[in-house]
């Protein structure tokens, strides 16, 4: 088949969630399909990334992001007057549409691809100038649910308001646009229940795939004798991920530093919050393009959530990695895991404290959980075995 991919992110290099599914998963279809890969890129995409995909695609296509804080200020202007989500409108990009365009009229393809919410609506668009291709979107997450769980949990009372008229809007907004495609993979039975339970309106067929990782070409990193190094990895400018490591350094680390002086908490990702710059026994390194030094020290590896959609890739990398993981409940939502066994659970400050300092101070467990996380990631979330399931979808 003729594939038109479209990408809101350059799939490579694999430093983000949707980078791996979209990565691997055109790797996999790259095999028996004619592949164009249409993608959004930004400053910070260098031309060796577009050479590896173009190493992998029989065509590769880019745009220019543009993001600035007047822009967004106008989208959302433009959202609150016309109820269109602020998250969609501001991806609005006028070269996106006339590339696709130019690309569907000539291309004669089978299937256009829509690789998460955002790149559904251009998807749309080209299926008017390509009106016999196939309609295929992947649901990283279900959108709607990560404006509501951050309104839950914000205390500044316009962002709350921000936040929770932003998940109005997606709760219309999402089913909708769902129900427009030919077929709508889901990465979790999680975030399909959830939108089937906000509207009534007909699913077009669905598949759950989970995102999925390389694990065989990984070599397990954990070291026991890293002493007391608790690390969290994510992009900083996803306000969940922000959210999430600023509540774990205001009132659960402290209460681990009692217990373990020696305890100290690195923060990898790009934009981190200013607020935890100076804390105590916390360093912050913002995106670090070598994460080998990092995890090679790393005794416990935190994914401190409280929303989001979809899956926390970095729980798979962990796993793969062979470092002990204590997550929240929400932090591990859509994966398949054994709480005291592959990781542990816990969400409130004092038994997360309590859970990382066991961790931390017996090594024993943390041998356990490192192990038995490993065996996970190698068994249900292997790109090679588990996305043989796109087969079903294109043939």
């Amino acid at each position: 088949m003729k594939i038109l991919y479209l990408s809101q992110v350059l799939p490579w290099p694999l430093d983000a969630g949707p980078k791996m599914r979209s990565y691997f998963a055109l790797k996999h279809l790259a095999r028996r399909h004619d592949v164009t890969l249409v993608t959004f890129v930004r400053p910070t995409d260098k031309p060796e990334h577009i050479a590896e995909m173009e190493r992998i695609c029989a065509a590769v296509h880019t745009v220019p992001m543009p993001r600035a804080a007047w822009r967004d200020g106008l989208f959302l202007l433009k959202s609150l007057l016309t109820g269109q989500p602020f998250l969609i409108a501001r991806d609005e990009v006028s070269a996106m549409g006339k590339l696709l365009r130019r690309l569907a009229l000539s291309g004669q393809f089978d299937a256009i691809h829509a690789d998460q919410l955002w790149m559904a609506q251009y998807a749309l668009r080209a299926k008017t100038f390509a009106p016999n291709a196939r309609l295929v979107l992947d649901q990283h997450n279900a959108v709607c649910l990560i404006p509501r769980r951050m309104a839950q949990g914000e205390t500044n009372i316009a962002k709350k308001m921000v936040l929770a008229r932003e998940s109005w809007a997606m709760t219309r907004y999402e089913p909708r646009i769902c129900a427009q495609f030919d077929h709508v993979v889901w990465v979790t039975a999680e975030d399909l229940a959830a939108v089937r339970r906000i509207s009534a309106a007909p699913m077009p067929p669905v598949t759950v795939i989970p995102i999925c990782a390389d694990p065989e070409s990984v070599a397990p990193l954990y070291n026991r004798a890293a002493g007391g190094r608790i690390t969290f990895l994510g992009g900083l400018h996803w306000p969940p991920n922000a959210q999430g490591i600023a509540w774990f350094a205001k009132t659960v680390f402290p209460q681990i530093k009692q217990a373990v002086p020696a305890a100290t908490l690195t923060v990898v990702g790009k934009n981190p919050p200013p607020e935890l710059a100076g804390m105590n026994g916390i360093e912050v390194t913002g995106y670090a393009p070598d994460l080998r030094p990092y995890l090679a020290e790393t005794a416990v590896f935190i994914v401190p959530l409280h929303a989001g959609g979809g899956m926390r890739v970095k729980i798979i990398d962990a796993w793969s990695w062979g470092l002990p993981i204590v997550s929240t409940t929400i932090g591990a939502e859509g994966i398949d895991i054994t709480p005291g066994r592959d990781i542990l659970i816990a969400d409130e400050p004092a038994a997360f404290a309590e859970t990382v300092t066991q961790v931390l101070l017996d090594a024993g467990l943390a041998a356990k959980i490192a192990a038995a996380g490993r065996q996970t990631v190698l068994q249900k979330y292997n790109w090679r075995t588990v996305y043989t399931a796109w087969d079903e979808i294109y043939g």
